[in-house]
């Protein structure tokens, strides 16, 4: 019976004999190919098969080769399992011709059908059986080489080999006679050199040298009779030596190459052909050479000079200098070498570079003399000025300068007589120029580095727009400026504006003569002119020399020369340009900080009225320095404690310019909360934290201080939302800070309280009552603190009398508690609660109210009774105020209200010290009015029953 993983490989085939998606077809394959993988030879019969007749190629199938139908059971079923192989075999070799299926799939496909074909082969194959599974072993082998999966090539090349011996023998077993077997021997040849090659290529391949060569030896053994595949096996040999060269294995490199040497010389009717021959000798001495020139150098001569004599080729004369040269040959030797091909064509390319492997090898002699022979063979050649630019350039290579002058003046001249030289040499020779005068600048010899400039401004016309001209303009300008040539200098960058206005480079140039001159306004002009540019990319400019920082490079290389030369306001707006555009954070933060004393500095010399523009500057570099400190944790070089040591830097900054900015309650606002911004990337030890509460304090102090100044009621609103929100922050910090140690004489918990009433009462909010509550709750809280909130209860835009009076009352409750009462602050206190109880000027007044307030003035009496310290004039405001109700109580006759009232203000009266003359008089005689009035009113109250 057939087994089931084969019958499911069998479904999986006829499944992808239909299939056309391209992605189905794919997975398929792979499906199969792990499928048949897994097949064993348990899986399949030893059913013995009709004998069938080989079949030409595509792969016919059993039912073509028998020509009747199967019989039934496993022989059958095996039938079907090899048909179905060899229409998978076709398929693949159709679909693989239409690109459906690739080189990778077409070897999996390969592997599966030569699988199943070798499990069906029953232990007698016919003879077609055994030649098709030659075939299909041998393909599949091959497939896997080509793909370069050598490893699984072995075994089918193995069972090709094996297939072949079968077939051997089935044959000789049929033979009749000697003639039979010759032919037999020479049909069964041509297959075994094919699977021989193959199994030498997978051991290349593999790294299996001793099996390669075995291999390779018994076809070169067999080339006697298989003489056509000659030139197959020299060539498969000159793989063999390429590939083991590219993979450094020099002596096994050299031996392939022999033998591809040796093999083609075998039969000159099926030779590769000299040109051929001539490559791997070249090769061979190549390896020879990288091998080790000193140990195989007289082969490597050897192998190359064969080469030349099997057909001289450039690369062959090149290298047989090379060698001689890397061996320390004779300059006659070298000449002799070079000599033998001087008669035949080579290139102008090659002869250049042979004069300059020459040169490059301190063969002067012989290169230079070899250079002067150049030209007479490429008299017509209009690449005869590469000639003069190789000349010239090893004359300065090797220091013949004054040489090098002449040779580039002949050209001059012949730029002008009609021997311009091709756009492609010009070009080099303005980069050899160049190249000359940059040395030359480097070693400060800027007259010698004006020299090759002008050569080099030569080859220009009068008028001329070149962005290449510009720059060279630019350089030199640098090099007058060197030389203190101020005038020559300007020309120079007048020239270069002309050709390249826009070039970042060019406005550098204005900006450092503008310095040189301590023109500060066309400094700034041109420096603000490369911020703009720094913007753009530099698409005019010599890629080789400009990469992508040269904005800031260049800013920064202004700021300093700005510095250098003690102009601050230009190095300032260098700085300032410079910190818009730098990406390193390092950078950044150097620059801002330089930027910062250097505005500190100005600060101090200017006085306040210019001040305000370079606040705002300084607000505005602290706050890029927050913007780039929040960024940096993404930039890896840039790491926590730098980040620590900046954020400390620029919070301190911003505090010590906050205090001395307190003038200036908006900017010192501002620079209190960078401050903060700021310290929040330091460590939340306990002095930041102080720093950060303090902060936040006092920007809600600003805030609350500006909100009481002239503004807008939705600026007021703005103002009192911020305070409220600086002091929920530092409310957060106040706890943590706390739990640090003790703070139990910081007024901090003082101010919250009092911010936060003014903030919320000016603002109407409904929660001032709740947060109230918390204070008269607390048995601590201060008399200041109380009277401040009643201050502050009546502040416009908060109107809140009950919570005023409150706090008064609390306030006097706690005079009254000293064990001396202060009476000055007592009267003050009182002062205000009877203010608010006893408003000035209104007489219909509530009885209840008035019983209140006579018991303050009650109170006022008992103090002012016990010292001598109560202030005069808030008695004299105390009998005025009693003196005035009692008047009013008379005025609506209400007679004993007012003897009451007029009363104490007779008590009072007799408390008043100087002032108590000037009122004693008109006050008796009022009182004594009010009595008679009041005895008067008592005639006509009815007598009280008994």
């Amino acid at each position: 019976m057939v087994g089931a993983r084969l019958a499911a490989v069998e479904g999986l085939v006829r499944e992808l004999l239909k299939e056309e998606a391209p992605s189905r077809i794919a997975a398929l394959t792979e499906e199969l190919f792990q499928a048949a993988g897994s097949i064993s030879e348990e899986d399949g019969s030893a059913a013995e098969v009709e004998p069938r007749p080989p079949g030409p190629a595509p792969l016919s199938s059993p039912s073509e080769e028998t020509g009747r139908s199967r019989a039934s059971g496993p022989r059958a079923a095996l039938g079907q399992v090899e048909e179905g192989a060899v229409s998978l075999w076709n398929w693949a070799v159709t679909k693989h011709t239409g690109s459906v299926v690739n080189d990778e799939q077409r070897a999996k496909l390969r592997f599966v059908a030569c699988r199943l074909v070798c499990l069906c082969e029953g232990s007698d194959p016919p003879e077609g059986t055994i030649r098709r599974q030659i075939l299909m072993c041998m393909k599949t082998g091959k497939g896997w080489i080509d793909i370069g999966k050598a490893d699984l090539a072995d075994g089918f090349l193995e069972i090709a080999m094996s297939s072949i011996e079968k077939l051997y023998a089935k044959l000789l077993k049929g033979s009749d006679g000697e003639a039979d077997i010759h032919v037999h021997k020479a049909d069964v040849e041509k297959n075994l050199f094919k699977v021989l090659s193959y199994q030498a290529e997978s051991a290349v391949a593999q790294g299996d040298f001793q099996k390669a060569v075995m291999c390779v030896q018994r076809c070169k053994d067999m080339l006697m009779k298989l003489p056509k595949e000659t030139c197959y096996l020299s060539i498969l040999c000159y793989n063999f030596g390429v590939e083991t060269y590219e993979w450094k294995r020099y002596e096994q490199s050299s031996f392939w190459l022999s033998q591809s040497y040796d093999i083609g010389k075998m039969d000159m009717k099926y030779s590769v052909g000299k040109q051929m021959q001539a490559k791997v000798l070249r090769l061979l001495a190549t390896a020879y050479f990288e091998w080790d020139c000193n140990l195989y150098l007289d082969k490597a001569l050897k192998a190359v000079s064969l080469a030349n004599q099997e057909n001289l080729h450039p690369a062959g004369v090149f290298l047989k200098v090379k060698i001689l040269l890397k061996s320390g040959a004779s300059d006659e030797d070298i000449s002799s070498a070079v000599a033998e091909f001087l008669h035949h064509e080579m290139s102008l390319d090659f002869c250049l570079n042979t004069a300059k492997l020459l040169l490059d090898h301190g063969r002067e002699s012989v290169g230079f003399d070899f250079l002067k022979s150049v030209p007479e063979r490429f008299e017509s050649s209009p690449d005869l000025g590469k000639i003069t630019l190789l000349h010239v350039e090893f004359l300065l290579q090797n220091k013949r300068e004054l040489l090098a002058k002449q040779k580039v003046e002949e050209i001059i001249i012949g730029h002008y007589t009609g021997k311009q030289l091709l756009p492609e040499a010009l070009n080099r020779l303005h980069i050899i120029l160049w190249d000359r005068a940059a040395k030359h600048y480097e070693a400060k010899s800027y007259s010698e580095a004006l020299h090759w400039y002008n050569y080099s401004v030569s080859f220009y016309t009068p008028g001329q727009i070149d962005q290449n001209l510009a720059k060279l303009q630019r350089n030199m300008a640098s090099c007058y400026l060197h030389l203190k040539q101020v005038d020559k200098a300007k020309e120079a960058v007048k020239e270069a504006e002309r050709c390249d206005p826009n070039s970042i480079f060019t406005k550098f140039c204005v900006y450092k003569i503008a310095v040189m001159e301590k023109d500060t306004d066309k400094a700034v002009e041109a420096v603000t002119e490369m911020g703009k540019l720094a913007e753009k990319s530099s698409q005019h400019e010599d890629k080789l020399r400009v990469d992508e920082n040269t904005g800031t490079n260049l800013l920064s290389l202004a700021a300093q020369i700005a510095l250098e030369n003690e102009q601050q306001v230009v190095a300032i707006k260098a700085l300032e340009y410079l910190s818009e555009h730098l990406q390193d954070c390092r950078q950044l933060f150097a620059a801002l900080k330089c930027l910062v004393r250097l505005m500190l500095s100005k600060f101090m010399a200017e006085n306040e009225e210019k001040r305000d523009e370079d606040i705002n500057s300084m607000l505005t570099y602290l706050t890029l320095a927050h913007k780039r400190l929040a960024e940096s944790f993404t930039e890896e070089k840039f790491t926590g404690d730098m980040r620590i040591l900046e954020a400390h830097w620029f919070r301190k900054v911003a505090w010590n310019l906050a205090v001395q900015f307190r003038g200036c309650p908006e900017k010192m606002r501002d620079f209190f909360l960078l401050s903060f911004k700021l310290s929040q990337f330091c460590p939340s030890d306990k002095a930041v934290l102080i720093a950060q509460k303090t902060c936040l304090l006092m920007a809600a102090a600003v805030d609350l201080e500006m909100g009481r100044q002239q503004v807008t009621p939705s600026e007021q609103t703005e103002l009192l939302t911020q305070a409220l929100q600086h002091l929920q922050a530092c409310k957060e910090i106040w706890k943590v800070l706390k739990l640090t140690g003790d703070f139990a004489k910081d007024p901090t918990d003082t101010l919250l309280l009092l911010y936060e009433f003014e903030a919320r009462s000016k603002l109407n909010d409904p929660t001032l009552h709740n947060l109230m509550e918390s204070v008269w709750e607390q048995p601590q809280t201060e008399v200041k603190t109380l009277e401040i909130i009643a201050s502050l209860a009546m502040e416009s835009p908060a109107r809140y009398p009950v919570l005023c009076k409150k706090a008064l009352k609390s306030a006097l409750n706690l005079h009254r508690k000293q064990p001396v009462v202060d009476a000055v602050k007592f009267s003050k206190c009182l002062h205000s609660l009877i203010n608010l109880s006893l408003p000035t000027g209104l007489t219909d007044l509530d009885a209840c109210v008035l019983q209140e307030v006579w018991h303050y003035f009650e109170d006022a009496l008992s103090v002012v009774s016990s010292t001598d310290a109560y202030p005069e004039t808030e008695i004299l405001w105390l009998m005025t105020r009693a003196w005035n109700t009692g008047i009013f109580q008379y005025t609506v006759g209400k007679y004993k209200e007012a003897e009451q009232w007029c009363g104490l203000g007779m008590r009072l009266l007799n408390h008043l010290g100087s002032l108590k003359k000037s009122y004693e008089g008109h006050m008796i005689g009022l009182y004594s009015e009010v009595l008679d009035k009041l005895d008067r009113a008592k005639r006509f109250l009815p007598n009280e029953e008994e």
